[in-house]
């Protein structure tokens, strides 16, 4: 129950929903098989997985939600060799070219046809909810599936506002300003070992990793205009990640002190037990490095950071 990547989200108009409720609700969203004819589904599943139960873990205003994606598996190159091949016996038979349409119906009939004997991948996506701070993130490297949890999250609970975290300054230009002025950087960040840099106005990238960052090098490329789209940081021995220019933290690794605070917990070997246990260290660690960073980056763009009484 360690978070690799986190997409934030602010929380608006949140009048918090008590636990027993979202747990019915997020019942009426359980994970189920996809059917013969659906290509995906997704539903809500225990955190813990075949552990427990529970869809819904709370601890001291920290939620913990799971989404459970399921994807049949059918390769476009395989309906399209079976579309060709019925499209030549029929175009041989019949001694004409098919048109657009006959195509495009074939095309659907393969598809109906192959569906339901395809492959199913499995997926679970893990979702952080913060009552107190209105916060909401998701542990997964693609925005496109964190929208996928929160529109979840929307019909589970009829609606929702949420709208990408964003910060006053934005995170390329303080990047930027971090790695080029070194009495620039907050007290206590510490530069890590990899960078991604732009080129303004063209798409030119450079990424590098296990360099250090400020070597003459990385200073050259800097006054020649590049700027940094991604930046390693290291935060007080606590934990480290990859900070993006949209705000998203990636590659998280929690420190050996955290992890070996998280061990030293007695559990039983109950694994809720421990995954409660883990997942409060986590979140604490987590909420206070989100208020931090934003702290660094000039506040909320749109509000501020605050937890509710």
């Amino acid at each position: 129950m360690w978070f690799k990547h986190l997409h934030l989200y602010r929380l608006h108009e949140a009048a918090t929903i008590p636990a027993a409720d979202l747990e019915e609700a997020l019942a009426g969203q359980a994970a189920r098989p996809p059917g013969s004819q659906e290509a995906r589904r997704v539903g809500w599943c225990p955190p813990a997985g075949r552990a427990g139960t529970a869809l819904l873990h709370e601890l001291q205003g920290q939620r913990l939600l799971t989404m459970l994606r399921h994807e049949r598996l059918l390769p476009a190159g395989v309906v399209r060799e079976e579309v060709e091949e019925r499209g030549a016996e029929i175009e041989a038979r019949e001694g004409r070219k098919l048109r657009r349409q006959e195509k495009q119906e074939i095309k659907e009939q393969v598809y109906e046809e192959l569906l339901p004997r395809a492959f199913v991948r499995s997926q679970k996506v893990d979702l952080w909810w913060d009552t107190r701070r209105h916060l909401i993130a998701v542990n997964t490297s693609s925005r496109k599936r964190a929208e996928e949890v929160l529109d979840l999250l929307r019909e589970t609970l009829g609606s929702l506002k949420v709208t990408p975290l964003t910060s006053q300054t934005l995170p390329m230009r303080a990047m930027t300003q971090w790695l080029a002025d070194e009495s620039s950087r907050p007290a206590a960040l510490q530069l890590g070992d990899q960078v991604e840099l732009k080129a303004k106005g063209d798409d030119g990238v450079l990424r590098a990793r296990q360099v250090d960052l400020d070597s003459d090098e990385i200073q050259q490329l800097l006054a020649a205009g590049k700027q940094a789209s991604r930046l390693g940081i290291e935060v007080e021995g606590r934990l480290g990640y990859v900070l993006h220019d949209d705000l998203t933290l990636k590659s998280l690794r929690f420190s050996d002190a955290l992890i070996d605070e998280a061990g030293e917990i007695e559990d039983d070997g109950d694994a809720v037990v421990r995954l409660e246990a883990d997942f409060m260290l986590m979140t604490g660690a987590l909420a206070e490095e989100v208020e931090r960073l934003i702290d660094w980056l000039g506040g909320e763009a749109n509000g501020a950071l605050q937890a509710s009484a």
